[in-house]
């Protein structure tokens, strides 16, 4: 029943995020047959196959290990710390812009770009207002320690600011 509801929620929240609103900017923004054109970047494709890849093993992470799910409803029961979240405490997001920016480059669209942009705006809003403070409540010193341990959203040694908690 997990892996049903992992899937429920992926095609209905990620996949509008990551298809139906690129396709409706695509279509309605870029020009009507821009959509169904055909990719013009293989990088912009390899994007966004490791997006892609990313959202798919947090998403297997938060069932096998958190025994949840990525649905805000229906969370991990335990702290999920292993995998990609040894590196950021935020991977599948950062998945989910990478899908993004990859269709923006791979379909060499502006508003694409822009929504990326906007939205990691907005994941980061919600993660410093909601998640964190829900996972502090939630998990308490556990959660705690691994903030010290782990950036929100690069890496360490990627060179950007890591400190932010």
């Amino acid at each position: 029943m997990l892996p049903l509801r992992v899937l429920l929620f992926t095609l209905i929240v990620p996949g509008s995020v990551t298809v139906a609103v690129p396709w409706l900017l695509l279509t309605f923004v870029d020009g009507g047959d821009r959509a169904a054109s055909v990719p013009r970047s293989l990088p912009g494709l390899t994007i966004l196959v490791v997006g892609v890849a990313i959202y798919a093993w947090c998403a297997w992470d938060f069932a096998a290990r958190g025994r949840g799910t990525p649905a805000p409803w229906d969370p991990p029961s335990r702290l999920v710390t292993s995998g990609l979240y040894r590196y950021v405490r935020n991977p599948m997001y950062m998945g989910i812009i990478a899908i993004i920016a990859g269709e923006a480059s791979a379909w060499g669209s502006l508003a694409l770009a822009i929504y990326a942009g906007l939205l990691w705006l907005a994941f980061h809003l919600r993660v410093a207002l909601f998640e964190e403070p829900r996972l502090r409540r939630t998990f308490g010193r556990e959660y705690e320690e691994y903030c010290t341990r782990v950036p929100r959203w690069l890496p360490r040694g990627s060179g950007g600011a890591n400190d932010e908690r």
